[in-house]
């Protein structure tokens, strides 16, 4: 699995545990799907996101032909 299907992958968890832990236990697990979604937003302008930093660190690899920063 390449990085940019993983942190889709990841931000796909992340925002469908947060809306279950909010709907059973507190709405204060929605702060979690707004970082989620403000950390997207960022690293569409910057092309930078701090999991794929940590994807990369953890062995997934780019998709062919794109370069690393």
């Amino acid at each position: 699995m390449n990085v940019e299907r993983a942190l889709r992958l990841l931000a796909g968890i992340m925002v469908l545990a947060s809306l279950t832990l909010a709907h059973y236990f507190s709405h204060n697990w929605l702060w979690l799907t707004a970082f989620v979604g403000a950390n997207l937003l960022q690293s569409a302008f910057t092309n930078w996101c701090p999991a794929m930093t940590i994807l990369r660190m953890l062995g997934c690899k780019d998709a062919a032909g794109c370069t690393t920063r």
